[in-house]
């Protein structure tokens, strides 16, 4: 929270947090209705690994099993809102099976874009990056 912020837009931070923690909790529980309705149709992940993943790919690997999450855990959740666009950060400990390997509980950041579309908030952006 800056000194610039609103009550107004304090309220909008916490909204955007709440979409955030529900769509980690579709992706971990395989909700793929929820999941699909938080991510806008033009979003794109880009992988711990450097891979770029479309809403469809990324989407269909967790619905498929090739992306099971087991655990998603956000750290506190840092908010920058610009009008129509939000920002957010932050650190999270996962555990995942991808493609069959399980990958141990590890730590990483979260950068993630959120735009305001048709009264809702959709996460159009997201990149992951591993803490060694």
């Amino acid at each position: 929270m800056d000194a610039t912020s609103t009550s107004s837009d304090l309220a909008e931070m916490d909204r955007i947090r709440a979409v955030e923690h529900r769509r980690l909790r579709a992706l971990v529980e395989g909700d793929m209705e929820t999941a699909m309705s938080l991510h806008a149709p033009d979003f794109q992940l880009i992988t711990p690994i450097g891979m770029p993943l479309s809403r469809e790919q990324y989407l269909g690997a967790v619905s498929q099993g090739a992306i099971k999450y087991l655990t998603w855990q956000p750290q506190e959740i840092v908010v920058r809102l610009h009008e129509d666009v939000a920002l957010i950060r932050y650190r999270a400990a996962l555990e995942v099976i991808f493609n069959g390997h399980r990958v141990p509980l590890s730590d990483y950041w979260h950068t993630d874009t959120y735009e305001h579309r048709d009264g809702r908030w959709l996460v159009v952006w997201s990149q992951a990056t591993a803490i060694q």
